[in-house]
């Protein structure tokens, strides 16, 4: 791995937060690097709050949905709420249906089965509503590029708000309003909520209007979630959204978050713990069953009746897991058998399953920090597949260079879907490795370390803790800084940890003095070149160990030289 230290040339800045904050000119650097230069701007960041919320009528838009739904609460109308089947899209189904139901709307709630209908707005649902007699379809978290499924509706008298937050298209579909902060048109100040977040603006648009007060904030739980789980940026908008999502998950959450989490006991959850801990079970369910058992889930407000669905959406978490390492070991097999030494990675089967080729091209792209794609059949005739990109590499443009060979796609500059005509799959092969090859240069490929600063041991007290807890919540845009510690030496024996003994853990000490106890995730091949190891340095994570209600500082190590 490459290493490479911020450059922070605003010393005076450093300086003054240093002195006006009482904070180590590390902490005060952090702030500076996060665009954070002065005490207000340190306050802001430190303590978010509801206020800090733009208005949501700057979204354009807004006022026609709000309108739309007030008119729907006045006739009493019966609407769909339709929404992904991932983790931002069944948070965003529950979130709209929860506060919609609040006001006494009579909704119902649809997930598109991802293997019989896939992603986005699917016919079968327009269908739907209209046997129901529905005349209002809210879609969240898709729908941007539905241009022939809103025409469809328009055929069958039925209107369309879109409520998304992903790429649109030059030309947006003709639906009576499209809420996303990415149409050029759109002056909304934040452009990167995710789409729970949308969602939630909406619900912001539409209290506004109401006269009671239904403490929306309370919702903000989910969209903490669907952050968490959809890899947005942390900044701006959305750092208020988590921060205070994230309060009350740690004091009031919604029964089946508090059923997800109860196995995992902490003293206080993070966004981590949402994104690798009830993410992934809240995707588990649309990816081995339906994602209607999740939404469930996030709608019960009965403690047996969660708890029994919790059970089984650990259940089907587990075969998620089982299924998932072994179509990533196909995935190996045939990278390390192809002759071809390529810059990007493109494998297919068509007996994958479809609800893990997202997790299993994020595996590639972790073994071998090569853009991935990975395909399985779909249905007679073609492939889907879910991409995953590495830094430098905007997926979503390369991928939009391939669209002769391309049905449809969408996604973002990291991480798409696309489908596409069985035989065109080795010509699509070519041309997105001809597009990758000649649009980044070579070292890109090897996996950089941006480090936030060189620091002491000695240096990591209590107080320089506590401040950088307060940095939270990290994701990305402001990720959980790696520090370089020079000159170190393991004290004592290490010893392997895990089933297959493949996490390594040891007391890191400098100059004799301060000692840490540290952790090596996945570190098993570098165990035998430890022992006895001296004047190495490390780059960590500074993070907490919570064992029987005893918290320690630990060093969660990224990398040794």
């Amino acid at each position: 791995m490459n290493w490479v230290i911020k450059e922070n040339n605003d010393n005076e800045s450093v300086k003054t937060l240093s002195n006006e904050l009482n904070i180590s000119p590390i902490l005060s650097s952090m702030l500076v690097n996060r665009d954070v230069k002065t005490f207000d701007e340190a306050k802001t960041f430190f303590r978010p709050n509801f206020e800090m919320l733009h208005d949501p009528f700057f979204m354009k838009d807004m006022s026609l949905a709000v309108e739309r739904i007030q008119k729907a609460i006045k006739k009493n109308e019966s609407i769909m709420i339709f929404g992904d089947y991932d983790v931002d899209g069944t948070s965003s189904v529950a979130l709209l249906s929860l506060y919609l139901e609040s006001l006494g709307l009579i909704v119902t709630k649809y997930l598109p089965d991802r293997k019989k209908e896939g992603y986005g707005i699917s016919i079968k649902a327009i269908e739907h509503a209209f046997n129901k007699k529905q005349k209002l379809i809210i879609a969240l978290d898709c729908g941007i590029k539905a241009h022939k499924q809103v025409e469809y509706a328009k055929e069958k008298g039925i209107e369309f708000i879109i409520c998304d937050h992903h790429n649109p298209d030059k030309n947006l579909p003709k639906a009576l309003a499209i809420l996303n902060p990415k149409r050029k048109d759109c002056m909304y100040p934040y452009k990167e909520l995710c789409g729970c977040g949308v969602g939630f603006k909406l619900i912001q648009g539409i209290e506004t209007k109401q006269s009671k007060d239904n403490q929306i904030i309370n919702y903000l739980d989910l969209v903490a979630l669907a952050i968490a789980a959809d890899v947005v940026p942390l900044t701006g908008e959305n750092r208020v959204l988590a921060f205070i999502g994230l309060q009350i998950i740690n004091s009031n959450p919604k029964l089946g978050i508090h059923c997800l989490l109860k196995k995992n006991i902490k003293k206080e959850y993070t966004i981590s713990d949402l994104m690798y801990y009830v993410g992934p079970r809240i995707n588990a369910a649309g990816r081995i069953k339906h994602a209607s058992l999740a939404l469930e889930l996030l709608m019960c407000n009965e403690i047996n009746s969660a708890e029994k669905l919790a059970l089984e959406i650990e259940e089907l978490n587990t075969s998620r897991r089982e299924i998932e390492k072994d179509i990533t070991n196909q995935a190996i097999d045939q990278v390390e058998n192809s002759s071809k030494k390529l810059n990007s990675i493109v494998v297919f089967d068509s007996d994958w399953n479809k609800g893990v080729i997202g997790i299993v091209a994020s595996r590639l792209v972790d073994k071998y920090y090569k853009p991935s794609i990975v395909f399985c059949e779909s249905s007679e005739g073609f492939l889907t597949a879910s991409a995953r990109s590495i830094k430098g590499l905007d997926l979503y443009s390369v991928i939009s260079q391939c669209k002769e060979y391309i049905d449809q796609f969408g996604g973002h500059k990291y991480a798409a879907g696309l489908t596409i005509k069985k035989e065109n799959l080795e010509g699509f092969k070519k041309r997105f490795e001809n597009i990758v090859s000649q649009t980044i240069d070579n070292n890109v490929f090897e996996q950089e370390l941006l480090i936030e600063s060189k620091i002491n041991l000695s240096e990591i007290t209590p107080k320089f803790f506590r401040i950088l807890k307060q940095f939270e919540p990290f994701g990305p845009g402001n990720k959980s800084p790696l520090f370089l510690s020079e000159n170190l030496r393991i004290k004592g024996k290490p010893f392997e940890l895990g089933k297959g003994k493949e996490h390594i853990k040891f007391n890191l000490t400098q100059d004799n003095k301060t000692s840490y106890s540290s952790i090596g995730f996945w570190f098993s091949n570098k165990f035998n070149n430890l022992e006895n190891k001296e004047n190495f340095s490390a780059v960590y994570n500074i993070d907490e160990n919570n064992w029987k209600d005893i918290s320690n500082i630990q060093l969660k190590l990224k990398d040794l030289k």
